[in-house]
Protein backbone atom coordinates (compact mmCIF):
# COMPACT_ATOMS: atom_id res chain seq x y z
CA UNK A 1 0.00 0.00 0.00
CA UNK A 2 2.88 2.37 0.85
CA UNK A 3 4.47 1.66 -2.53
CA UNK A 4 1.22 2.54 -4.31
CA UNK A 5 0.90 5.81 -2.39
CA UNK A 6 4.54 6.67 -3.15
CA UNK A 7 4.00 5.91 -6.85
CA UNK A 8 0.91 8.12 -6.97
CA UNK A 9 2.81 10.94 -5.22
CA UNK A 10 5.63 10.71 -7.77
CA UNK A 11 3.16 10.80 -10.66
CA UNK A 12 1.44 13.89 -9.18
CA UNK A 13 4.81 15.61 -8.66
CA UNK A 14 5.89 14.93 -12.24
CA UNK A 15 2.57 16.22 -13.53
CA UNK A 16 2.89 19.36 -11.41
CA UNK A 17 6.38 20.03 -12.71
CA UNK A 18 5.25 19.57 -16.29
CA UNK A 19 2.31 21.97 -15.87
CA UNK A 20 3.87 25.39 -15.26
CA UNK A 21 1.59 28.16 -14.08
CA UNK A 22 2.13 31.89 -13.66
CA UNK A 23 0.18 34.87 -12.36
CA UNK A 24 0.14 38.53 -13.34
CA UNK A 25 1.78 39.55 -10.05
CA UNK A 26 4.55 37.01 -10.66
CA UNK A 27 5.15 38.59 -14.07
CA UNK A 28 5.55 41.97 -12.34
CA UNK A 29 8.03 40.47 -9.85
CA UNK A 30 10.02 38.73 -12.59
CA UNK A 31 10.17 41.98 -14.56
CA UNK A 32 11.57 43.77 -11.50
CA UNK A 33 14.14 40.99 -11.02
CA UNK A 34 15.24 39.92 -14.49
CA UNK A 35 14.86 42.93 -16.77
CA UNK A 36 18.37 44.02 -17.90
CA UNK A 37 17.80 47.60 -16.73
CA UNK A 38 17.83 46.30 -13.13
CA UNK A 39 21.58 45.66 -13.45
CA UNK A 40 22.10 49.41 -13.51
CA UNK A 41 21.23 49.54 -9.80
CA UNK A 42 24.45 47.77 -8.89
CA UNK A 43 26.43 49.78 -11.43
CA UNK A 44 25.08 53.05 -10.04
CA UNK A 45 25.82 51.94 -6.48
CA UNK A 46 29.37 50.99 -7.47
CA UNK A 47 29.86 54.30 -9.26
CA UNK A 48 28.62 56.17 -6.18
CA UNK A 49 30.99 54.19 -3.96
CA UNK A 50 33.96 55.12 -6.14
CA UNK A 51 32.91 58.79 -6.25
CA UNK A 52 32.49 58.79 -2.46
CA UNK A 53 35.92 57.29 -1.93
CA UNK A 54 37.48 59.85 -4.28
CA UNK A 55 35.83 62.74 -2.41
CA UNK A 56 36.81 61.35 0.99
CA UNK A 57 40.41 61.08 -0.18
CA UNK A 58 40.56 64.87 -0.19
CA UNK A 59 40.66 64.66 3.62
CA UNK A 60 43.85 62.61 3.49
CA UNK A 61 47.36 64.10 3.26
CA UNK A 62 48.38 64.99 -0.29
CA UNK A 63 51.97 64.26 -1.30
CA UNK A 64 53.86 66.06 -4.05
CA UNK A 65 57.36 65.51 -5.38
CA UNK A 66 59.06 68.12 -7.58
CA UNK A 67 62.51 68.48 -9.12
CA UNK A 68 63.90 71.14 -11.41
CA UNK A 69 67.18 72.28 -12.96
CA UNK A 70 67.43 75.76 -14.47
CA UNK A 71 69.91 78.07 -16.12
CA UNK A 72 69.25 81.78 -15.94
CA UNK A 73 70.85 84.68 -17.77
CA UNK A 74 71.55 86.71 -14.68
CA UNK A 75 71.66 86.37 -10.91
CA UNK A 76 71.52 88.72 -7.95
CA UNK A 77 74.91 90.16 -6.94
CA UNK A 78 75.98 92.38 -4.03
CA UNK A 79 76.85 95.78 -5.59
CA UNK A 80 80.07 96.26 -3.63
CA UNK A 81 83.61 96.13 -4.95
CA UNK A 82 85.77 93.39 -3.49
CA UNK A 83 82.72 91.93 -1.72
CA UNK A 84 83.44 88.58 -0.01
CA UNK A 85 79.97 87.38 -1.04
CA UNK A 86 80.21 85.43 -4.25
CA UNK A 87 77.34 85.66 -6.73
CA UNK A 88 75.04 82.64 -7.20
CA UNK A 89 75.62 80.18 -9.97
CA UNK A 90 73.52 80.71 -13.06
CA UNK A 91 72.77 77.01 -13.11
CA UNK A 92 70.49 76.14 -10.19
CA UNK A 93 69.00 72.86 -8.92
CA UNK A 94 66.14 72.02 -6.56
CA UNK A 95 64.28 68.87 -5.45
CA UNK A 96 61.36 69.11 -2.97
CA UNK A 97 58.90 66.78 -1.28
CA UNK A 98 55.70 68.42 0.02
CA UNK A 99 52.87 67.23 2.24
CA UNK A 100 49.55 69.14 2.33
CA UNK A 101 46.82 68.38 4.85
CA UNK A 102 43.31 69.82 4.67
CA UNK A 103 42.32 71.31 8.01
CA UNK A 104 39.09 73.13 7.21
CA UNK A 105 37.11 73.74 4.01
CA UNK A 106 33.76 74.94 5.36
CA UNK A 107 32.03 71.56 4.99
CA UNK A 108 32.68 71.42 1.24
CA UNK A 109 33.60 67.71 1.35
CA UNK A 110 30.43 66.68 3.20
CA UNK A 111 28.33 68.82 0.84
CA UNK A 112 29.90 67.08 -2.15
CA UNK A 113 29.07 63.67 -0.63
CA UNK A 114 25.43 64.71 -0.17
CA UNK A 115 25.22 65.76 -3.82
CA UNK A 116 26.51 62.36 -4.94
CA UNK A 117 24.05 60.55 -2.68
CA UNK A 118 21.16 62.67 -3.99
CA UNK A 119 22.21 61.88 -7.56
CA UNK A 120 22.28 58.16 -6.73
CA UNK A 121 18.73 58.28 -5.35
CA UNK A 122 17.47 60.11 -8.44
CA UNK A 123 19.18 57.74 -10.87
CA UNK A 124 17.92 54.64 -9.08
CA UNK A 125 14.40 56.02 -8.87
CA UNK A 126 14.54 56.66 -12.63
CA UNK A 127 15.02 52.90 -13.01
CA UNK A 128 11.86 52.33 -10.94
CA UNK A 129 9.98 54.72 -13.23
CA UNK A 130 11.13 52.87 -16.36
CA UNK A 131 10.21 49.48 -14.88
CA UNK A 132 6.80 50.75 -13.79
CA UNK A 133 6.07 52.00 -17.29
CA UNK A 134 6.82 48.51 -18.65
CA UNK A 135 4.08 47.00 -16.49
CA UNK A 136 1.39 48.21 -18.88
CA UNK A 137 3.18 46.28 -21.61
CA UNK A 138 3.07 43.25 -19.31
CA UNK A 139 -0.67 43.80 -18.89
CA UNK A 140 -1.24 43.96 -22.64
CA UNK A 141 0.66 40.75 -23.30
CA UNK A 142 -0.77 38.83 -20.34
CA UNK A 143 -4.42 39.62 -21.05
CA UNK A 144 -3.96 39.04 -24.78
CA UNK A 145 -2.76 35.56 -23.87
CA UNK A 146 -5.78 35.07 -21.63
CA UNK A 147 -8.04 36.20 -24.47
CA UNK A 148 -6.38 33.68 -26.79
CA UNK A 149 -6.95 30.94 -24.21
CA UNK A 150 -10.60 31.85 -23.79
CA UNK A 151 -11.11 32.06 -27.54
CA UNK A 152 -9.50 28.64 -28.00
CA UNK A 153 -11.78 27.08 -25.34
CA UNK A 154 -14.82 28.69 -26.94
CA UNK A 155 -13.84 27.34 -30.35
CA UNK A 156 -13.42 23.86 -28.90
CA UNK A 157 -16.92 23.97 -27.39
CA UNK A 158 -18.39 25.20 -30.68
CA UNK A 159 -16.49 22.57 -32.63
CA UNK A 160 -17.94 19.81 -30.46
CA UNK A 161 -21.40 21.31 -30.78
CA UNK A 162 -20.99 21.53 -34.54
CA UNK A 163 -19.80 17.92 -34.75
CA UNK A 164 -22.92 16.80 -32.94
CA UNK A 165 -25.10 18.83 -35.28
CA UNK A 166 -23.19 17.45 -38.30
CA UNK A 167 -24.03 13.90 -37.21
CA UNK A 168 -27.69 14.88 -36.89
CA UNK A 169 -27.71 16.47 -40.36
CA UNK A 170 -26.06 13.44 -41.94
CA UNK A 171 -28.65 11.23 -40.27
CA UNK A 172 -31.40 13.47 -41.66
CA UNK A 173 -29.87 13.18 -45.14
CA UNK A 174 -29.84 9.39 -44.90
CA UNK A 175 -33.50 9.31 -43.97
CA UNK A 176 -34.45 11.84 -46.64
CA UNK A 177 -35.53 14.54 -44.21
CA UNK A 178 -32.82 16.97 -45.37
CA UNK A 179 -31.34 17.78 -48.74
CA UNK A 180 -28.18 15.83 -49.75
CA UNK A 181 -25.89 18.88 -49.65
CA UNK A 182 -27.04 20.09 -46.24
CA UNK A 183 -23.93 18.77 -44.50
CA UNK A 184 -21.59 20.70 -46.83
CA UNK A 185 -22.36 24.01 -45.10
CA UNK A 186 -21.50 22.54 -41.71
CA UNK A 187 -18.32 20.93 -43.02
CA UNK A 188 -17.26 24.29 -44.44
CA UNK A 189 -17.82 25.89 -41.08
CA UNK A 190 -15.73 23.13 -39.47
CA UNK A 191 -12.84 24.00 -41.76
CA UNK A 192 -13.17 27.67 -40.83
CA UNK A 193 -13.02 26.78 -37.14
CA UNK A 194 -9.87 24.73 -37.78
CA UNK A 195 -8.32 27.80 -39.41
CA UNK A 196 -9.28 29.87 -36.38
CA UNK A 197 -7.56 27.30 -34.15
CA UNK A 198 -4.34 27.75 -36.11
CA UNK A 199 -4.57 31.54 -35.96
CA UNK A 200 -5.28 31.59 -32.22
CA UNK A 201 -2.44 29.16 -31.46
CA UNK A 202 0.02 31.15 -33.57
CA UNK A 203 -1.01 34.45 -31.95
CA UNK A 204 -0.80 32.97 -28.45
CA UNK A 205 2.67 31.52 -29.07
CA UNK A 206 3.99 34.87 -30.32
CA UNK A 207 2.53 36.65 -27.29
CA UNK A 208 4.06 34.10 -24.90
CA UNK A 209 7.48 34.48 -26.51
CA UNK A 210 7.29 38.27 -26.13
CA UNK A 211 6.22 38.02 -22.49
CA UNK A 212 8.89 35.41 -21.79
CA UNK A 213 11.59 37.70 -23.19
CA UNK A 214 10.32 40.70 -21.23
CA UNK A 215 10.25 38.98 -17.83
CA UNK A 216 13.27 36.74 -18.37
CA UNK A 217 11.35 33.52 -17.68
CA UNK A 218 10.99 30.49 -19.95
CA UNK A 219 7.31 30.10 -20.84
CA UNK A 220 5.66 27.90 -23.45
CA UNK A 221 2.26 27.08 -24.87
CA UNK A 222 1.61 24.63 -22.00
CA UNK A 223 2.03 27.31 -19.35
CA UNK A 224 -1.17 28.02 -17.43
CA UNK A 225 -1.87 31.73 -17.16
CA UNK A 226 -4.07 32.27 -14.12
CA UNK A 227 -6.87 34.79 -14.25
CA UNK A 228 -6.17 37.64 -11.84
CA UNK A 229 -8.76 38.99 -9.43
CA UNK A 230 -8.35 42.73 -9.84
CA UNK A 231 -9.96 45.30 -7.56
CA UNK A 232 -9.96 49.05 -8.10
CA UNK A 233 -10.04 51.85 -5.56
CA UNK A 234 -11.25 54.81 -7.55
CA UNK A 235 -10.83 57.34 -4.72
CA UNK A 236 -7.25 56.43 -3.70
CA UNK A 237 -4.36 58.85 -4.13
CA UNK A 238 -1.79 58.61 -6.91
CA UNK A 239 1.29 56.69 -5.79
CA UNK A 240 3.49 56.70 -8.87
CA UNK A 241 7.32 56.43 -8.69
CA UNK A 242 7.52 59.56 -10.85
CA UNK A 243 6.36 61.60 -7.86
CA UNK A 244 9.24 60.26 -5.78
CA UNK A 245 11.59 61.00 -8.67
CA UNK A 246 10.45 64.64 -8.76
CA UNK A 247 11.08 64.91 -5.03
CA UNK A 248 14.53 63.36 -5.34
CA UNK A 249 15.34 65.79 -8.14
CA UNK A 250 14.44 68.68 -5.82
CA UNK A 251 16.63 67.22 -3.07
CA UNK A 252 19.47 66.92 -5.58
CA UNK A 253 19.08 70.60 -6.46
CA UNK A 254 19.00 71.57 -2.78
CA UNK A 255 22.22 69.61 -2.21
CA UNK A 256 23.81 71.41 -5.14
CA UNK A 257 22.71 74.77 -3.69
CA UNK A 258 24.34 73.87 -0.39
CA UNK A 259 27.54 72.83 -2.19
CA UNK A 260 27.72 76.13 -4.10
CA UNK A 261 27.17 78.13 -0.90
CA UNK A 262 30.28 76.53 0.63
CA UNK A 263 32.61 76.99 -2.32
CA UNK A 264 33.60 80.55 -1.31
CA UNK A 265 34.13 79.80 2.38
CA UNK A 266 37.68 80.00 3.79
CA UNK A 267 39.86 76.94 3.30
CA UNK A 268 42.70 76.20 5.68
CA UNK A 269 45.52 73.79 4.84
CA UNK A 270 48.62 72.72 6.73
CA UNK A 271 51.75 72.03 4.72
CA UNK A 272 55.36 71.04 5.06
CA UNK A 273 58.06 70.98 2.41
CA UNK A 274 61.50 69.44 2.56
CA UNK A 275 64.12 69.76 -0.15
CA UNK A 276 67.66 69.80 -1.34
CA UNK A 277 69.09 72.28 -3.78
CA UNK A 278 71.55 74.90 -4.86
CA UNK A 279 70.86 77.44 -3.60
CA UNK A 280 68.93 76.44 -0.49
CA UNK A 281 66.86 78.86 1.55
CA UNK A 282 69.99 80.86 2.31
CA UNK A 283 70.42 82.73 -0.93
CA UNK A 284 73.92 83.86 0.05
CA UNK A 285 75.22 80.30 0.37
CA UNK A 286 76.23 79.20 -3.11
CA UNK A 287 76.23 75.45 -2.42
CA UNK A 288 73.91 72.46 -2.19
CA UNK A 289 71.96 72.64 1.08
CA UNK A 290 69.00 70.76 2.63
CA UNK A 291 66.02 72.85 3.75
CA UNK A 292 62.47 72.58 5.04
CA UNK A 293 59.40 74.74 5.47
CA UNK A 294 56.16 74.10 7.37
CA UNK A 295 53.14 76.21 8.12
CA UNK A 296 49.48 76.86 7.35
CA UNK A 297 47.81 78.49 4.37
CA UNK A 298 44.44 80.24 4.22
CA UNK A 299 42.57 80.63 0.95
CA UNK A 300 39.40 82.74 0.80
CA UNK A 301 37.68 83.90 -2.34
CA UNK A 302 36.20 87.04 -0.84
CA UNK A 303 34.46 88.35 -3.95
CA UNK A 304 33.35 86.35 -7.00
CA UNK A 305 31.19 88.96 -8.75
CA UNK A 306 28.05 87.21 -7.45
CA UNK A 307 28.80 84.17 -9.59
CA UNK A 308 27.72 81.67 -6.90
CA UNK A 309 24.62 83.72 -6.13
CA UNK A 310 23.56 83.52 -9.78
CA UNK A 311 24.16 79.76 -9.78
CA UNK A 312 21.92 79.33 -6.72
CA UNK A 313 19.21 81.46 -8.31
CA UNK A 314 19.36 79.30 -11.44
CA UNK A 315 18.97 76.18 -9.30
CA UNK A 316 16.03 77.78 -7.54
CA UNK A 317 14.36 78.26 -10.92
CA UNK A 318 15.01 74.58 -11.65
CA UNK A 319 13.12 73.66 -8.48
CA UNK A 320 10.16 75.74 -9.65
CA UNK A 321 10.31 73.93 -13.00
CA UNK A 322 10.21 70.56 -11.21
CA UNK A 323 7.24 71.74 -9.12
CA UNK A 324 5.49 72.70 -12.33
CA UNK A 325 6.32 69.32 -13.90
CA UNK A 326 4.92 67.60 -10.82
CA UNK A 327 1.63 69.45 -11.10
CA UNK A 328 1.40 68.71 -14.82
CA UNK A 329 2.09 65.04 -14.18
CA UNK A 330 -0.60 64.86 -11.50
CA UNK A 331 -3.08 66.62 -13.79
CA UNK A 332 -2.38 64.37 -16.78
CA UNK A 333 -2.51 61.26 -14.59
CA UNK A 334 -5.85 62.34 -13.12
CA UNK A 335 -7.23 62.90 -16.63
CA UNK A 336 -5.99 59.46 -17.70
CA UNK A 337 -7.47 57.82 -14.59
CA UNK A 338 -10.81 59.49 -15.25
CA UNK A 339 -10.77 58.21 -18.85
CA UNK A 340 -9.86 54.70 -17.71
CA UNK A 341 -12.61 54.73 -15.09
CA UNK A 342 -15.12 55.64 -17.79
CA UNK A 343 -13.80 52.77 -19.94
CA UNK A 344 -14.24 50.35 -17.03
CA UNK A 345 -17.85 51.47 -16.55
CA UNK A 346 -18.50 51.25 -20.30
CA UNK A 347 -17.10 47.72 -20.57
CA UNK A 348 -19.13 46.62 -17.54
CA UNK A 349 -22.26 47.87 -19.28
CA UNK A 350 -21.22 46.11 -22.50
CA UNK A 351 -20.90 42.82 -20.64
CA UNK A 352 -24.41 43.08 -19.24
CA UNK A 353 -25.70 43.76 -22.73
CA UNK A 354 -23.63 40.87 -24.15
CA UNK A 355 -25.19 38.44 -21.69
CA UNK A 356 -28.69 39.46 -22.78
CA UNK A 357 -27.74 39.19 -26.47
CA UNK A 358 -26.32 35.69 -25.92
CA UNK A 359 -29.44 34.60 -24.04
CA UNK A 360 -31.68 35.80 -26.86
CA UNK A 361 -29.39 34.34 -29.54
CA UNK A 362 -29.49 30.94 -27.82
CA UNK A 363 -33.28 30.99 -28.05
CA UNK A 364 -33.07 31.87 -31.73
CA UNK A 365 -30.56 29.07 -32.34
CA UNK A 366 -32.73 26.60 -30.44
CA UNK A 367 -35.65 27.45 -32.70
CA UNK A 368 -33.42 27.19 -35.78
CA UNK A 369 -32.17 23.80 -34.56
CA UNK A 370 -35.74 22.49 -34.33
CA UNK A 371 -36.57 23.92 -37.74
CA UNK A 372 -33.47 22.29 -39.30
CA UNK A 373 -34.40 18.88 -37.88
CA UNK A 374 -37.85 19.17 -39.42
CA UNK A 375 -36.52 20.42 -42.74
CA UNK A 376 -38.21 23.81 -42.40
CA UNK A 377 -34.95 25.75 -42.94
CA UNK A 378 -31.70 24.96 -44.70
CA UNK A 379 -28.39 24.26 -42.98
CA UNK A 380 -27.18 27.64 -44.30
CA UNK A 381 -29.90 29.42 -42.34
CA UNK A 382 -28.99 27.39 -39.26
CA UNK A 383 -25.28 28.26 -39.67
CA UNK A 384 -26.18 31.93 -39.82
CA UNK A 385 -27.72 31.76 -36.34
CA UNK A 386 -24.90 29.48 -35.11
CA UNK A 387 -22.31 32.02 -36.29
CA UNK A 388 -24.26 34.87 -34.71
CA UNK A 389 -24.16 33.09 -31.36
CA UNK A 390 -20.45 32.34 -31.74
CA UNK A 391 -19.72 35.99 -32.53
CA UNK A 392 -21.81 37.12 -29.54
CA UNK A 393 -19.91 34.79 -27.23
CA UNK A 394 -16.60 35.94 -28.70
CA UNK A 395 -17.63 39.52 -28.08
CA UNK A 396 -18.45 38.69 -24.45
CA UNK A 397 -15.06 37.02 -23.94
CA UNK A 398 -13.35 40.01 -25.55
CA UNK A 399 -15.20 42.53 -23.40
CA UNK A 400 -14.48 40.56 -20.20
CA UNK A 401 -10.78 40.46 -21.02
CA UNK A 402 -10.76 44.14 -21.96
CA UNK A 403 -12.44 44.95 -18.64
CA UNK A 404 -9.79 43.12 -16.61
CA UNK A 405 -7.06 44.75 -18.72
CA UNK A 406 -8.60 48.18 -18.10
CA UNK A 407 -8.69 47.47 -14.36
CA UNK A 408 -5.06 46.36 -14.36
CA UNK A 409 -3.97 49.42 -16.36
CA UNK A 410 -5.94 51.66 -13.99
CA UNK A 411 -4.00 50.30 -11.03
CA UNK A 412 -0.70 50.72 -12.86
CA UNK A 413 -1.57 54.29 -13.83
CA UNK A 414 -2.45 55.08 -10.23
CA UNK A 415 0.66 53.32 -8.92
CA UNK A 416 -0.93 50.49 -6.94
Amino acid sequence: MKKIILFIAIIISISALGQQSITLDECYSLLETNYPLINQRQLLAKQNQLDTEAINNSKLPQFNLEAQATYQSDVTEVPLQNSPIKPLNKDQYRATFSVNQLIYNGGLTDASLKVKMAQLKSNQKQIDVSIHQLKQQINQLYFSILLAQETYSLLEAKKNQLLTKLDEVRSGIRYGVLLPASDSVLETEMLKIEQQFIEVESTKLALIESLSTLIGQNLNEDTEFEKPMIENQFQADINRPELDLFQYKKEEIESSENLISKQNLPKLNGFTTGGYGNPGLNMLDNSFQPFYIFGVKLNWNVFDWNSNKKKREALSVNKEIIDNQTEIFKLNTSIELNRQEKDINKLSAFIQSDLKIIELQKKVLKTADSQLKNGVITSSAYMTEFTNLLEAENTLVKHKTQLELAKANYNITKGQ
